[in-house]
């Protein structure tokens, strides 16, 4: 069951790359030149490898809530 879910905007996406090279076990470059994540539900086993993902945005478009709703990042 997944504990965790990943918010991207990718609106503000710069298609730096920075999550894909991180993570790209979830994160991969779609045609237009911006990230996406495989999968937005997440669990512990994953959960590492997509926070640094976020941590590594240069713009902060990456964001990791909990199963509360708190924003982990």
């Amino acid at each position: 069951m997944a504990k965790y879910k990943i918010e991207h905007d990718r609106d503000g996406c710069i298609g730096c790359g920075a999550c894909v090279s991180t993570c790209g076990k979830n994160w991969e470059m779609k045609d237009d030149g911006k990230s996406k994540p495989k999968k937005t539900s997440i669990d512990d086993k994953d959960f590492q490898c997509n926070m640094d993902a976020a941590k590594a945005c240069p713009v902060n478009v990456i964001h990791i809530i909990d199963e509360k709703g708190k924003k982990m990042i």
